[in-house]
């Protein structure tokens, strides 16, 4: 029993291996089929997408060949084009050698004919000087001579006759000039001189100026830099300082304070700093105004500031910043009427006076002044050429510098403009000169420039190099202690000597 059933169990166990061996077979062969399908199926999809992509590229190298031949056909007809036009050039070329040939034979028969008629002029010329024994200058100097003794009387009067016909036409055509730009361009001068006096309502008010111990007007001086004057002159307060600037806003500040009524440091310091601000403005505004009367737009602001402060500064009771504005639509008429250059003129014309704005914060003449202020801004040589000489200190250097000279003067000159009487005017001259003469050694002495300078004339004999400086200095000190005047005075001490001999 043990026996069959251990037969059994290996027989069973044989069976049972066999037939998993065939259901794995089975199975294998399944999956192998299914396998082969998928390959299969991915194959046939890789075929027709490699199909396509061969059907696309052989699109486009299609594409790509036809431009490639309409690309080759441009070039070939682009070459022969070319080649078209080299040959025309070569053409050219050689016709234009074929004339510049013909040109240069031309040129030296030209030449040649040129040569032989000089040779027969030069030998027709030498025979004459044969037959007539003179020369050339010799033959023209003696026909001369005897035409200008035969109507010496006739050439004499014919010259003078056309002389005084074209000084005539020339002074009147120069006068039409003058006439019609002064008519043109004159402004209406007023005699806006920069007072000094405030008035006040009552002499009580003087003393709360003045203030407990001298405190309020120190204050008021230390502030405005000026002095403030309290006498004996009623209702009247005077303001004296060199600066017309700071003496407008002591003025302005003064009138504020009084008008208030409380007077004391605190609130003078306030009004003061007010009335600076105010006049800064005034300045700026007026400086402006007068560049866009004139017509000038490209100022530096600090010109204009420069520009404005001459609202504030007179000369001989002409205010100076009307006064540009005149000298510069002047200066602008005359140099269109002469053929100058018109923005030139204008310029320099405006800024002529410039340096009166800082003259008396900075040493020397206010034309000095100005030229350095100018260079400093980049103004331009040429305008800065055009101001210098508006007071001869410089020569002229163009004819813009002459016309700024001729508007300076008509404007301070006509009638009106400006409040010193000729009078007064001739004796501040007599009194430089007499200054100037009354020191040993001065032979002569001439006030020049509207009495802006003084030329002393030394004895040559008396006087040396050392002390002629010394002499200068002198009459300097002397006029600055007795004369009263605006600006400064130049003085210009001349030492010459002249040495005459005559050849025998």
């Amino acid at each position: 029993m043990d026996i069959y059933t251990l037969v059994l169990g290996v027989v069973s166990l044989a069976i049972g291996g066999a037939l998993g061996y065939y259901i794995r077979l089975v199975l294998a062969k399944k999956k192998e089929v299914k396998v082969d399908a998928k390959v299969k199926q991915k194959l046939e999809k890789a075929g027709k997408k490699a199909k396509k992509e061969i059907e696309n590229a052989k699109r486009e190298a299609e594409k790509i060949k036809s431009r490639a031949k309409k690309e080759q056909r441009k070039v070939l007809k682009a070459q022969k084009e070319l080649s078209e036009k080299n040959k025309e050039l070569e053409r050219e070329e050689k016709t234009l050698q074929r004339k510049k040939n013909e040109v240069n034979q031309k040129t030296q028969k030209v030449r040649d004919l040129k040569e032989k008629l000089e040779g027969q002029e030069e030998r027709v010329k030498q025979k004459l000087e044969e037959v007539s024994n003179l020369s050339e200058e010799a033959a023209t100097e003696e026909l001369l001579e005897k035409v200008e003794k035969n109507h010496k009387q006739e050439i004499m009067q014919r010259m003078k006759k056309l002389e005084k016909e074209g000084e005539k036409r020339y002074e009147r055509r120069a006068n039409e000039i003058l006439a019609s730009t002064i008519q043109k361009y004159a402004l209406s001068q007023v005699q806006d001189i920069t007072t000094s006096t405030v008035s006040i309502p009552s002499d009580d008010i003087k003393g709360r100026i003045i203030g407990k111990e001298g405190r309020n007007i120190r204050r008021l001086e230390k502030l405005t830099g000026v002095e403030v004057v309290v006498d004996e002159t009623p209702e009247t307060v005077i303001v004296s300082g060199f600066d017309p600037v700071r003496r407008q806003i002591a003025k302005n500040a003064l009138q504020e304070l009084i008008k208030d009524g409380r007077i004391q440091p605190a609130r003078i310091e306030k009004e003061v700093k007010k009335a600076e601000e105010k006049i800064s403005a005034k300045i700026k505004k007026a400086g402006k105004q007068a560049a866009y009367k004139v017509g000038i737009v490209d100022l530096p602001d600090k010109i204009i500031q420069l520009l404005g402060r001459l609202k504030f500064r007179t000369s001989y009771g002409q205010n100076v910043l009307l006064h540009s504005i005149e000298v510069a639509h002047l200066a602008a008429g005359l140099a269109a009427e002469v053929g100058g250059d018109k923005e030139v003129a204008k310029k320099a014309g405006l800024l002529h006076d410039i340096g009166k704005a800082v003259d008396h914060e900075i040493e020397g003449g206010h034309v000095d002044i100005g030229m350095k202020i100018l260079n400093k801004f980049e103004m331009g040589q040429e305008v800065i050429n055009a101001m210098k000489s508006h007071h001869e200190d410089y020569e002229a250097e163009s004819l813009e510098a002459v016309l700024v000279q001729v508007a300076d003067q008509i404007s301070g000159a006509r009638p009106g403009a400006r409040k010193d009487t000729l009078d007064k005017y001739l004796k501040r001259l007599e009194e430089l000169e007499n200054i100037a003469t009354s020191f040993r050694g001065i032979k002569k002495a001439y006030a020049i420039q509207a009495g802006r300078e003084i030329r002393a004339f030394v004895e040559p004999e008396k006087i040396d190099n050392l002390a002629q400086s010394k002499i200068a200095k002198e009459i300097a000190k002397k006029i600055e202690k007795e004369l009263n005047y605006p600006g400064e005075i130049k003085v210009t001490v001349i030492r010459e000597n002249r040495i005459t001999d005559y050849a025998r």
